[in-house]
């Protein structure tokens, strides 16, 4: 693919709408772009996080482990971002990603990714957002759960 076609396909991801095709490119070149098959493993829960993923075409299921085996949280799909919270809290993968679909991806090293967020503030703005969001929507889930476990039957 060419460089053009990347540029075009990281501008439909809402984080980088507002940045600048010539900052596009320049993230584009230095991003390594991967595909993975229905079942493989883009990282998993407890890596070392060392880089961030943008799906740009695909889907990709969010699994954890538990105490009672593992359990899928979430599906990633096309123009999202995955794999930021380790670079972000420095701390290891709190999940493992596997690819549901085929799957074609932007792997941005974090050395990259924390420089993306240094020159571009708007796409910090907007990692917080999509963070709030997942937070949002887990603490509903957990809501959800607990209630459905005290329920009497």
């Amino acid at each position: 693919m060419l460089l053009k076609d990347e540029v075009q396909m990281l501008r439909r991801v809402p984080l980088f709408a507002g940045v600048d095709p010539t900052k596009l490119k320049l993230l584009a070149f230095t991003s390594d772009r991967v595909t993975y098959g229905i079942g493989e493993t883009l990282f998993r829960q407890g890596d070392t996080g060392d880089a961030a993923y943008v799906i740009l075409t695909g889907k990709a299921d969010v699994l954890v482990e538990t105490p009672g085996g593992q359990i899928k949280v979430a599906q990633i799909e096309d123009n999202s971002i995955v794999g930021e919270i380790a670079i972000l809290c420095d701390v290891s993968r709190t999940a493992t990603v596997k690819a549901a679909t085929n799957l074609e991806a932007l792997r941005i090293s974090k050395e990259h990714f924390l420089k993306l967020l240094t020159d571009f503030p708007e796409i910090t703005i907007e990692i917080v957002r999509v963070l709030a969001d997942r937070l949002s929507r887990t603490t509903i889930d957990l809501s959800d759960e607990r209630a459905r476990a005290r329920k009497p039957d």
